[in-house]
């Protein structure tokens, strides 16, 4: 007992728990820093082309816009006339109305009843996201398929340029496109403006160098057919389709792109409780796919994948790691705690000081690397990003700490991810 006694005196775990909570975020952001500026030199820096002029398609095949939706009707015909508004020259749109209980099959029907190339497929329950692609993806008469939710209105050249993709490159099974946020009326709002721009414009482009991308935007996504029928579609069980089929896609060795220039104008949660939801369901749909397809990674041909993976896994260790801080903080002030394992004070020190440093660089060239997609001068988009790290870290390390046990508490049970429409902002 007295040896064991001497170990856990002994251990440093605050210098551990510190040590991860510091470097993992720094190191990182000059990951992704580095990454992202290496693919804008290469990819958009001097570019001919920019999203008012996409390049020629060659032939300007067919191609389908999969619109899945539930109790849209505020916004559904909006969306349906964007996407008929693409300057893409053969199209259709393929809506399905997935047992919405409101007015949005009334209305889509009246919309397809003036406009030949709509077609609305009707759901009799709510099936889920996934069914609703599946059985909208099975209808379309072409092999390239956009998808979009069912409130989020396509710029008119996105089409042509996640098309061009899926034309041109003989191995693409998908590509994300580039969200921008609509609703930015509050300070929630004009911070996720931030991060769009900041944080996932930057990573998205950091991974299309490195290897592998973590996710496509399940808002939009275009996607080749005979890819998604390789794999077998979009799986049902899992609660963020997006992320299980591009690690599926990716494990099947179809290239997963990002087009910058392929704009789709989205509105996000303004509230606490609907950005808790979302993030949480983003977080447990991390863990699912790394629990469904983690042992599949071990073989040598899916090393590109291990940066991808490996960097997710750590930051679940992350999150874990800053909850320890805080809970020896708390204990130490009531309990006397080896030395070892003392937090003295949760406020920022030197090493505070470096990570905000560091993030205030990432979103200055990040953001100014996105200017040219976003109405706003990004000047005035980084004097918002600022609360970034106190609001969204923190939500990103409670989101994981919930999602973990939640996920493996469910794990195994045959269940069907529904939906329900969420928080779509104020304003």
């Amino acid at each position: 007992m007295g040896l064991i006694h001497q170990i856990i005196r002994n251990f440093d775990l605050s210098g551990l728990v510190f040590g991860l909570a510091f470097n993992y975020p720094l190191f990182m952001a000059w990951i992704w820093i580095i990454g992202g500026v290496f693919y804008y030199a290469r990819r958009e820096r001097g570019r001919r082309h920019c999203h008012h002029e996409p390049p020629e398609v060659p032939g300007y095949p067919l191609a389908s816009v999969l619109i899945p939706c539930m109790n849209e009707e505020d916004r559904i015909e909006e969306t349906v006339r964007y996407a008929l508004a693409s300057r893409y020259p053969t199209l259709e749109v393929i809506v399905v109305n997935d047992g919405s209980t409101d007015r949005t099959g009334e209305l889509l029907d009246a919309y397809a009843d003036r406009e030949p190339r709509v077609r609305v497929i009707h759901l009799a329950s709510n099936q889920g996201k996934a069914i609703g692609l599946r059985a909208a993806a099975l209808a379309a008469r072409s092999d390239y398929l956009v998808c979009i939710d069912g409130d989020a209105y396509l710029h008119p050249h996105a089409v042509q340029w996640l098309v061009y993709h899926l034309v041109t490159g003989t191995r693409v099974g998908a590509v994300t496109g580039n969200p921008r946020i609509i609703n930015r009326s509050t300070l929630l709002g004009k911070i996720q403006v931030g991060e769009f721009s900041s944080i996932i414009g930057l990573v998205k482009r950091a991974q299309r160098v490195y290897g592998r991308l973590f996710t496509v935007s399940g808002v939009i996504a275009a996607f080749n057919r005979a890819a998604l029928h390789r794999i077998g579609f979009w799986d049902e069980r899992m609660a963020t389709d997006d992320i299980d089929v591009s690690w599926r896609l990716q494990i099947d060795h179809s290239e997963v792109r990002f087009e910058a220039n392929a704009l789709c104008y989205i509105f996000m949660p303004e509230t606490l409780r609907g950005l808790w939801k979302q993030r949480l369901r983003w977080a447990q749909g991390g863990v699912e796919v790394l629990i469904e397809q983690g042992l599949r990674l071990f073989r040598w041909r899916q090393r590109r994948f291990w940066g991808v993976a490996i960097e997710y896994l750590v930051s679940v260790f992350w999150s874990y790691a800053m909850l320890t801080v805080f809970i020896l903080f708390f204990i130490g002030l009531v309990i006397d705690l080896p030395a070892r394992w003392q937090v003295q004070t949760l406020m920022p020190q030197w090493h505070g000081a470096v990570l905000g440093m560091t993030f205030l660089i990432q979103s200055l060239v990040s953001l100014w690397m996105d200017r040219r997609y976003e109405r706003e001068s990004f000047l005035g988009i980084y004097y918002w990003i600022i609360w970034y790290p106190l609001v969204y870290w923190m939500l990103s390390m409670f989101t994981i700490i919930v999602a973990v046990p939640k996920t493996l508490l469910a794990h195994g049970r045959n269940r069907r991810a529904t939906w329900v429409s969420p928080d779509r902002g104020v304003g």
